[in-house]
Parts: structure tokens; sequence; C-alpha cells
């Protein structure tokens, strides 16, 4: 119990913005559906609420910042496109990103040859990379059974997409999504505050969960010029 709440509060200190909390995650541990979560469970399900939610705010954020991309895709507003995207049944798989899921699906976001919706791209392929790594589950009971292994990969391939967005450039020179800025006039870290965010949680519970399980991590060193995505199958 002592976890899960300090897990609660780590996590809630860090929050700023009216977008990422307006559906705060409550228990009521006398219903049902928890009669069967242990407080691993609960931590597990708000990591991904919380990824999740992280997620749509980055969407929302990437789409403002590069328009062009929404336009591959729909003529709706980000908003509305945002809202479309996690709150339908589409099982994630979009014929404008070649149905990309996972590791390939974030791969093709820094493909030259690519012509489709980079952002659709990113967020579908981070979203159902973090699903796929916790077995396939959005939320959680003592009969499911996670791998930190697989959860801690996820949390470093997350690492490796940003460096890509702030290293990676086509043949003409720019990068493939505009994210932060930094100048004399402006400072705009949201898109690596948000990230960090999701690296945080994901890690923390990968770490917690193989205390509980009493298994160890084999922690992955990536280069400063090779940085590969790991495997979360």
């Amino acid at each position: 119990m002592r976890i899960f709440f300090l897990f609660l509060l780590l996590l809630l200190s860090g929050c700023n913005s009216s977008l990422e909390r307006n559906d705060a995650t409550q228990y009521d541990k006398g219903s049902f559906s928890q009669l069967t979560k242990t407080d691993f469970d609960r931590m597990a399900d708000y990591e991904i609420k919380e990824n999740t939610q992280s997620l749509k705010i980055l969407a929302l954020k990437f789409y403002k910042r590069n328009p062009a991309e929404l336009r591959k895709t729909t003529s709706d507003s980000p908003e509305v496109t945002v809202n479309w995207l996690f709150s339908n049944s589409h099982s994630w798989k979009f014929k404008e990103i070649n149905n990309a899921q996972g590791i390939e699906a974030l791969d093709q976001v820094f493909d030259e040859n690519f012509n489709g919706d980079r952002v659709l791209s990113l967020i579908a392929g981070l979203y159902t990379m973090l699903i796929t790594a916790h077995d396939n589950q959005k939320e959680f009971d003592m009969f499911d059974s996670l791998d930190p292994q697989l959860i801690y990969n996820a949390a470093r391939n997350v690492e490796v997409i940003v460096w890509r967005l702030s290293t990676k450039r086509k043949k003409n020179g720019k990068l493939f999504l505009v994210t932060n800025e930094m100048n004399d006039n402006l400072q705009n870290l949201t898109f690596e505050r948000e990230f960090g965010k999701i690296i945080g949680r994901t890690d923390y519970f990968a770490y917690v969960l193989s205390e509980k399980k009493e298994r160890y991590i084999t922690r992955a060193i990536q280069g400063t010029t090779i940085r590969v995505l790991l495997p979360f199958l």
C-alpha cells in the first residue's frame, strides 16, 4: 500500500497541465472490478492511464506544431482528430500509416520514403508498444503476469524516440517532426517534459515490479551513435 501511494504522490507532484488531469484516477476498493486487484495491479492501471493521457497531450502538440502531417489524414482540427484517435474503436490500425504498429510504426516516422502522417505513426507506435509491453492489457488484476524487462525496454525505446526526434534529419536538413523550440526569445520544452513523464512512470513501475517478482532487469546501454529500439515482445 505504501508503494502505491508513494507512486501516486511522485506522479501527481509534476502535474501542471489542465489537459493532463481532467479525469484523475480514483479507486473504490469495494467495487466488484477491484476485488481481484492488488496494489501492484492498481499501480499498473494508473501507469497505463496516465501514459495514455500523456500521449494524448503529445498528439495534440505534435499536430499543432506539424499541421502538414494532419492534412495527410484529415481536414478536421487537431482537437477533433486527437479525441477521435483516443476515444474510438479502431484497433490502432490506420491505412494512412500502412496499418503499422509498435516498432514498425516508430521506425517509419524517420523513413525519408514514408509519405504518410508521421504524427499518427509516432503516436500509434508509442501507444501500441506500451500496451504490448504490458501483455496487451490496459487493466490488470492478480491473474495477469507482467514482465518487468519488457516494460523497461519500452521505457528505453521512448528515450530512443526522443533522441531521434531531436537529431534525425531529412536530406534537406529539416527535422522529421518539429518539437521543442530554443532560441533567444523563446524556450519551449513541453514535449521533452511530457516524454519525461512517460519514461519516469514506466521505469518506476518496471523496477517496482521487478522487486515484487524478484526478477532481474537487464539494463540496456544505448550508445551515442547507435540507438536501436529494443524488443518488447
